[in-house]
């Protein structure tokens, strides 16, 4: 049993339940939602551009890969980072559906962009995501042009690392890609909740604090499609709740080879995030043979929906108790992200720091802060 002694790890505990409190809050704005799709004109021959910064710019890149597979022909990933710095190469000057994410809404790049946007796509529409209804984002949309779903209190997370905000957020992307069939998404999304609290209230958790017992000092996170996203927030979550104490990377498994397999060696946790895809899933099998046998990592674990079949090599392998309610479930993808929300609050822990403020030498903050914004 986990001990909720801070804010930490009971954001990350409590996530399947802000998943469903979210269901409820994005059912309850259905009407709406499709008036202002309605009248915008959105479609999936629409433009559309899914962006955040940091883990807000991950869940973009995780959610752009379901909507281009429900065929938005026309959605792709840009970080407000990249809009708000050089946008003449990430944009045209066509209106677009623009859904920004944003935790607290307060990122200076977060109100940057949403000028950016309207002076560079003039005409474009932004459907805002966000956990904080008092946040500069929430606050300059305009009614009609724009719209604004904020989520449940408890995914404003307190803690600096984004972790309940972070699964919320990509959840609803995808409820609002399928708002016409909303209300039969729900069983879809409790799945995934019931796979999630699995993982925080069995031995898998258990499992996951022992790596520290390895003294591991690098991590890989690797995924195929919306997962290579997940990867990425994984690899996040350890090396920033671990003040950089763990150095993290992420790749796809394809592209590992292609060089960044090198920083895998004896001192390093190796995670795999399984494709149920079975093509996808033969290129990921061949990688873990490889990897275990040419680089002879400290620690490797899997987790996939269904077993893997890998033999032997594995530490430990993390499978859904009910895999068949999780057939085509592209909701999956939040559950997986939470072991590596846990990895990084554990080996936080090991390394001697608080979970919910691990930066000692203050280098990084709940709020990015530091950042002046010139006109455009």
């Amino acid at each position: 049993m986990l001990n909720l002694d801070c804010y930490t790890i009971r954001e990350i505990a409590h996530q399947p339940k802000m998943w469903m409190d979210t269901y409820d809050i994005v059912l309850s704005q259905k009407k709406e939602l499709e008036k202002f799709l309605e009248q915008n004109s959105i479609n999936k021959d629409s433009e559309i551009i899914l962006t955040g910064a940091g883990s807000s710019a991950y869940i973009a890149d995780t959610a752009v890969c379901e909507y281009m597979k429900a065929g938005y022909v026309q959605a792709k990933a840009v970080a407000t980072t990249d809009i708000v710095s050089a946008p003449e190469y990430f944009l045209s000057h066509t209106p677009k559906l623009f859904i920004s994410f944003g935790r607290s809404g307060n990122s200076p790049e977060s109100v940057a962009a949403y000028e950016v946007a309207n002076k560079f796509c003039k005409g474009s529409n932004h459907l805002i995501i966000t956990c904080n209804p008092d946040g500069e984002l929430a606050k300059i949309a305009v009614p009609g042009k724009d719209f604004v779903i904020v989520l449940p209190d408890g995914t404003n997370d307190r803690s600096l690392a984004m972790t309940s905000s972070f699964t919320s957020m990509l959840v609803t992307s995808l409820l609002c890609k399928n708002v016409a069939s909303l209300e039969g998404e729900r069983a879809k999304l409790q799945a995934a909740a019931d796979f999630a609290d699995y993982i925080v209230n069995s031995e898998v958790a258990d499992k996951i604090k022992k790596l520290a017992d390895k003294k591991i000092k690098r991590a890989v996170f690797l995924g195929s499609g919306p997962l290579k996203g997940i990867a990425c927030e994984s690899h996040l979550k350890l090396q920033e709740l671990t003040d950089g104490g763990i150095v993290c990377a992420f790749d796809s498994f394809m592209g590992l080879r292609h060089g960044p397999k090198a920083v895998i060696n004896e001192e390093t946790l190796v995670v795999y995030l399984l494709s149920e895809n079975p093509y996808t899933r033969q290129y990921e099998l061949d990688l873990i043979e490889q990897v275990d046998h040419d680089n002879h990592p400290a620690a490797q674990v899997v987790i996939s929906v269904t077993p893997s079949g890998v033999k032997d090599i594995l530490d430990f392998e993390i499978n859904a108790p009910k895999p068949e309610l999780l057939k085509d479930n592209e909701y999956v993808c939040a559950p997986f992200v939470m072991v590596g929300q846990l990895a990084g609050y554990f080996f936080s822990l090991d390394h001697g720091l608080s979970p919910d403020n691990p930066s000692i030498r203050g280098a990084i903050s709940r709020v990015v802060s530091g950042v002046k914004i010139y006109k455009y």
